[in-house]
């Protein structure tokens, strides 16, 4: 949530044609009683796009379903893996996680009413649920409803005692209790999630599973994600380089400038692109102290990327 909006998403589709991209958690009383062009407004070359909901009422995730298929958006993601209280308050993200029947039935309730798949995020567990009969208690229930793909985060929440950063960190990772699910429910399409760094981690994945979701990893070193086309999807197109990425952003930056939108906005979603690199500190550096200026404009990108050039022009066959 806060992260991958729809700025974030046009950059990272710069870097990948191929790659799934999810929205941030959009909670269904966001989308029905707030900015629906807010929430649900994307560019289209933003596609394959899914858009993920927080919700635990049926009638209500079946409406913004509906909504998001007329948007145009290409998949429903439903969020049973949130541990954070905010979304814990509201009856949504992992504590659903003890409820499989109301998660099961509102599933139903969306897969009813749209065309498009609809999908589940959740985790391996939560508190003091048993690791493999708990978890596979909760997919059967679910795919009752006609879902057949689930993104299995490979740590369990815990809902009382650990914070939100704590429970991305803490809970040990288990891989092989989602590559059991699928030896297990070889019919169910199963994506992994949790801890993956680097591409090659994916690929071994693959071997066990049907695909692998990344988060924090592609927001800290969004140019991993560059590399996402050629080793995962076999495309022969090369490898577009840091530069080029950035030259096919500016036109974006300024056409939003133009309706708006504050650079920092914008800009915070790629501060991560050089990461170590030389001359990457100077590029957070600037667009940090600058971007979040009144009137601040391209000058402010053109300045970090000439400070990054500089800091890099010792090596001149990195990209």
């Amino acid at each position: 949530m806060d992260w991958s909006d729809r700025h974030c998403r046009y950059f990272w589709r710069l870097l990948s044609e191929n790659a799934v991209l999810y929205t941030e958690m959009v909670t269904t009383g966001a989308i029905i009683h707030g900015d629906r062009e807010r929430f649900l407004r994307f560019h289209p070359t933003e596609q394959p796009l899914a858009l993920q909901l927080g919700g635990s009422d049926a009638n209500a995730l079946a409406e913004c379903a509906a909504l998001a298929e007329q948007w145009g958006y290409n998949e429903i993601n439903l969020n049973c893996g949130c541990p954070s209280d905010r979304v814990q308050n509201g009856r949504i993200g992992a504590c659903l996680m003890a409820e499989p029947e109301l998660v099961r039935d509102c599933m139903s309730a969306m897969i009813e009413r749209v065309k498009i798949p609809v999908t589940i995020k959740h985790r391996i567990g939560i508190d003091d649920m048993d690791d493999y009969d708990g978890l596979i208690k909760f997919v059967d229930t679910v795919a009752q409803s006609g879902c057949n793909t689930f993104i299995i985060h490979a740590r369990k929440a815990w809902l009382q005692g650990l914070s939100p950063k704590q429970n991305r960190d803490i809970p040990p990772l288990d891989y092989e209790l989602v590559a059991r699910i699928k030896r297990e429910r070889p019919h169910l399409e199963i994506i992994i999630n949790g801890g993956i760094t680097h591409l090659e981690q994916c690929e071994t994945l693959l071997q066990e599973v049907d695909g692998v979701m990344l988060g924090r990893e592609i927001y800290a070193n969004p140019y991993l994600l560059a590399g996402v086309d050629q080793a995962i999807y076999g495309s022969n197109k090369p490898k577009p380089s840091r530069r080029q990425i950035m030259e096919q952003f500016m036109p974006y930056l300024e056409a939003e400038l133009a309706r708006g939108t504050r650079l920092n906005q914008m800009t915070r979603h790629i501060l991560g692109l050089y990461q170590g690199l030389p001359g990457a500190r100077q590029f957070r550096r600037i667009i940090s102290e600058q971007a979040h200026k009144k009137g601040a404009g391209l000058e402010v990108v053109s300045r970090a990327l000439a400070a990054v050039e500089s800091g890099r022009s010792a090596l001149p066959h990195c990209q």
